[in-house]
């Protein structure tokens, strides 16, 4: 359905007044109080959503630039078929955005994830009254093939550690990032956003701040503490800059280390440790999780640690576990019928 006052497809963006009004109805909680700047075009409804996540719900920057991204995708695809009313908006218009990102050759959990974020949008709009109906309530999606996250072997991690070059303040900084990380099973963006004040290494905990803003405490193991004594205490750390006076993990400047400088220093440990694969920092966490559920840990201390709201999303590691059991199984007894 198009709206025939509308020539023009949508923008990906309100314009600046707009959004200055969805951003202060989120903030004070009331976002239907003014029904005369009542949002009228589905760009100007995300910007009131994602204004809403950041104020009202407390998103992470990293959350809200994943939202508007995927947001920004759907947006496209209905300025392309000219509809910008979210009332216009059917099951029919999301099977087809699918199957557009289908043509894209997208992964099925890309493509999920993304039409998880126009739903989110959509139920905001039914919360708030300005849809009378779900579009996607009636839209079923295939149910995803469940991926096992990887495990990197206690060897390769002892390969990967002692390639950082200790002589120099760059590569006692890589040790301890990458033994914290691993120690703790935190995400790149916990472990970049670490103050000095969150570090007990007397006691061997931490606190981070996962998502939702939400603080939890993780272990720091004993080798963890030890790469972290050092790196704080070497005269060579870098001078922090104002805005980076508490950070623990500081690039060559002062400045604090992002999660894409802890990819790139992961990639150049693992290129120097000749690793046949590549890592990424998830996976020192799965690896993390997947190691402590193999030692005998409880299911529920460990979602604990890896600060997960729920169970189930911890179970996928019990997996894992039991995948490595089979293949030692198959291996080693002589009835696993392996040698058929």
């Amino acid at each position: 359905m198009k709206r025939a006052s509308d020539s023009q497809p949508a923008r990906p963006s309100a314009p600046r007044r707009r959004r200055a009004v969805a951003l202060d109805e989120a903030q004070s909680g009331d976002a239907r109080a003014a029904p005369v700047q009542h949002p009228r075009t589905l760009a100007e409804h995300v910007d009131l959503y994602l204004a809403e996540l950041a104020a009202a719900r407390g998103a992470s920057e990293h959350t809200l630039r994943a939202y508007r991204k995927d947001l920004d995708e759907f947006l496209a695809y209905a300025a392309a078929l000219e509809l910008d009313d979210p009332a216009a908006i059917t099951a029919r218009t999301l099977r087809g955005f699918l199957f557009s990102l289908d043509d894209r050759g997208l992964s099925r959990s890309s493509a999920r994830r993304k039409l998880s974020a126009v739903r989110s949008l959509f139920g905001h709009l039914l919360e708030r009254g300005w849809i009378e109906q779900h579009p996607g309530k009636a839209l079923r999606s295939g149910k995803l093939a469940r991926k096992l996250p990887g495990a990197v072997d206690a060897g390769e991690l002892d390969r990967l550690f002692s390639c950082c070059d200790l002589t120099t303040p760059l590569g006692r900084r890589d040790r301890a990032l990458l033994e914290f990380v691993y120690s703790a099973g935190t995400r790149a963006a916990e472990a970049v956003a670490l103050d000095l004040r969150d570090l007990d290494l007397a006691s061997g905990v931490a606190r981070v701040r996962g998502k939702g803003r939400k603080e939890r405490l993780v272990a720091v193991g004993s080798k963890a503490s030890a790469a972290l004594s050092a790196y704080l205490a070497d005269p060579e750390r870098p001078a922090p800059q104002p805005r980076a006076a508490d950070a623990v993990f500081l690039n060559a400047r002062g400045g604090r280390l992002t999660t894409r400088a802890l990819g790139m220093i992961l990639d150049k440990a693992t290129l120097q440790a000749g690793l046949p694969r590549k890592l990424h920092p998830h996976l020192l966490r799965h690896s993390f999780a997947t190691h402590l559920l193999d030692a005998g840990a409880d299911l529920k201390a460990v979602q604990d640690l890896l600060g997960h709201a729920h169970i189930t999303t911890t179970q996928i590691y019990t997996h894992v576990s039991i995948e490595r059991l089979r293949k030692v199984y198959e291996q080693a007894h002589p009835r696993s019928g392996k040698s058929d």
